[in-house]
C-alpha cells in the first residue's frame, strides 16, 4: 500500500433525509458488522486522517466526539458540525465541514460507502501526492462518472473555491477545479469502493456482497 502524505483530514457529509430510503437515517444503517458511518470512519482512522468532521445532525448511537482508541493506536479526532439551515444541500455541508479541519489535504467522502477501504483512501492520498499542482482527485465509476464523495483535495484551494460558490452542487464546485479521475480496476464483479446505499435495492446488494466477502 502506497504510504499517504501527512498530515490529512477527513470531511464526511451525512445530512439529507434518506428520502429514497423512506427517510430512515441512511449512516445508521448496518452492513456487515458495522453502521454504514462506522465503516467509513473505520477506514479514515486506519488510513490515518488526523481529524474526522462529520457534517450532519447527530443521531443516538452515533461514535462520540473525541479520539477513539483502536488497535492499540489512537485513532483520528471526530468532531461533529452542521450546515445552516440544515439539510441545506452538499454545497453548503462541505463548507462547513471546511471550517473544522487545518490539515493542507482534505478527503471528502460520503457517510454511507460500507466497501471504503484504508487502501482506497491511500490511494486517492499518493495519487494527490505524486502531483503537486493537482487540486484534486477522485474516483470514477465504470462509466467514467466523477464520484464526488469519494474525493482527496487541497484544502486551500478547495476552501477558496468553496469560499466563491454560492451553490448547492459539488459537481458545480468541484468540477471547474480539474481533479483528476481515477478508474478503479474492480478484480472480478466485488463491490466498488463507491457505492452508495441511497435505495432499500442498493442496501439489500450491499448486505448480500457483505455476506460473500464474509463467507470466503
Amino acid at each position: 500500500m502506497p504510504r499517504p502524505p501527512r498530515p490529512f483530514d477527513a470531511i464526511i457529509l451525512a445530512g439529507g433525509h434518506g428520502a429514497r430510503m423512506g427517510g430512515v437515517d441512511k449512516p445508521g444503517l448496518v452492513v456487515g458488522d458495522r453502521t454504514l458511518l462506522g465503516s467509513v470512519l473505520a477506514a479514515v482512522g486506519a488510513a490515518g486522517a488526523s481529524r474526522a468532521v462529520v457534517v450532519g445532525p447527530r443521531r443516538p448511537g452515533w461514535p462520540p466526539p473525541g479520539r477513539p482508541r483502536a488497535s492499540g493506536r489512537p485513532g483520528p479526532l471526530i468532531s461533529y458540525a452542521q450546515e445552516e439551515p440544515a439539510g441545506a444541500g452538499p454545497g453548503p455541508a462541505l463548507r462547513c465541514g471546511l471550517a473544522e479541519i487545518a490539515a493542507p489535504v482534505a478527503l471528502l467522502l460520503a457517510a454511507d460507502l460500507p466497501f471504503l477501504r484504508d487502501r482506497h483512501l491511500a490511494w486517492l492520498l499518493a495519487a494527490l501526492d505524486s502531483e503537486p499542482e493537482r487540486a484534486g482527485v477522485v474516483l470514477a465509476d465504470e462509466g467514467g462518472r466523477p464520484q464526488w464523495l469519494a474525493s482527496c483535495w487541497r484544502t486551500a484551494v478547495l476552501r477558496a473555491a468553496a469560499g466563491g460558490y454560492p451553490g448547492r452542487s459539488l459537481r458545480g464546485l468541484l468540477g471547474p477545479l480539474g481533479p483528476r479521475q481515477l478508474r478503479y480496476d474492480r478484480a472480478g464483479a466485488g463491490p466498488p469502493p463507491w457505492l452508495d446505499c441511497d435505495t432499500p435495492e442498493d442496501l439489500t446488494r450491499a448486505r448480500a456482497w457483505s455476506e460473500q466477502e464474509a463467507s470466503r
